[in-house]
């Protein structure tokens, strides 16, 4: 038994050991075999959800959307007054993710000197054609109460004529609408364009820093644009293939996962050091 007892540690490291290297190797691609593609690891209500970057694209300016009052505006009122734009496609009745989006999106305007008006513009604009200028309204008096101060450069859009699909193609936003649950599968980005309505420079998930906002704006009013080397991709939904539905979630949420994970195997370890230390101690 004392034999069994000692060998109890090293064998569980060892199986540690075995199963990392395992994984590792089964994780590693055949150099034989073909990539596959990376949507095969995508539920099919996410294939075709995502972004493609349309850097230096023009959009069109004479789209028409209504304001938070109920009035037809196109998208040239808020170009061409020498300040870049901020533009978020979102939805106002999102359960989760667009309210994160639009929440970092008042932390990082609250760090930084600028406002909008004087400096930029954000426009955003409600991908769900069923959405009021109501809605965009109660939605746009909650967010300047958080932000604290006047923002007049702030506009809350909603869809016209079904423009809103329009202008998420000419920027590469492509999303899909579930109507089993009713909600948008879409992922979380923000975009910046130049003065004249070009394509500058995209923001994804919820974690960039205000100076990645401020060099965007900077850059765009110079008409300048820079290509996303990381990309953290935050998708609004999950399939959960147990109950067969969407549910909502960050990837991020993932990483939390393996970080647990990490914990419960640090846990353990250490209570094997601690009983053998005391079984070490008991028969010196």
């Amino acid at each position: 038994m004392k034999a069994i007892r000692t060998l109890t540690l090293p064998t569980v490291l060892m199986a540690l050991g075995a199963i990392s290297a395992f994984a590792q190797y089964t994780n590693r691609p055949s150099s034989s075999l073909p990539a596959k593609d990376p949507t095969d690891r995508l539920p099919a209500q996410l294939v075709g959800v995502g972004i493609e970057e349309h850097l230096g694209r023009s959009i069109d300016l004479d789209l028409t959307f209504n304001d938070e009052n109920g009035q037809p505006v196109k998208l040239r009122e808020f170009f061409h007054k020498g300040r870049p734009v901020v533009l978020n496609l979102v939805y106002y009745n999102c359960p989760q993710l667009c309210t994160l989006i639009l929440n970092r999106q008042v932390e990082i305007m609250r760090q930084m000197p600028w406002t909008p008006g004087d400096q930029y513009e954000i426009v955003s604009v409600s991908i769900d054609p069923r959405e009021t200028p109501e809605i965009a309204s109660h939605k746009k008096a909650t967010y300047l109460a958080s932000y604290g101060k006047p923002a007049p450069g702030w506009h809350f859009l909603t869809d016209r004529d079904d423009n809103a699909k329009r202008l998420a193609e000419l920027m590469g936003y492509h999303y899909r609408w579930d109507p089993r649950i009713q909600q948008y599968a879409h992922l979380a980005a923000i975009m910046i364009l130049t003065p004249e309505g070009k394509v500058a420079r995209y923001l994804y998930g919820i974690n960039y820093r205000a100076l990645d906002l401020r060099f965007g704006l900077a850059e765009a009013a110079e008409n300048r644009s820079t290509l996303t080397i990381e990309k953290v991709l935050l998708f609004c939904y999950h399939y959960d293939p147990v109950e067969n539905k969407y549910v909502l979630f960050a990837t991020n949420f993932m990483k939390a996962g393996g970080v647990l994970t990490i914990l419960i195997l640090g846990g353990f370890l250490y209570r094997m050091f601690r009983a053998e230390r005391r079984r070490k101690e008991r028969f010196a």
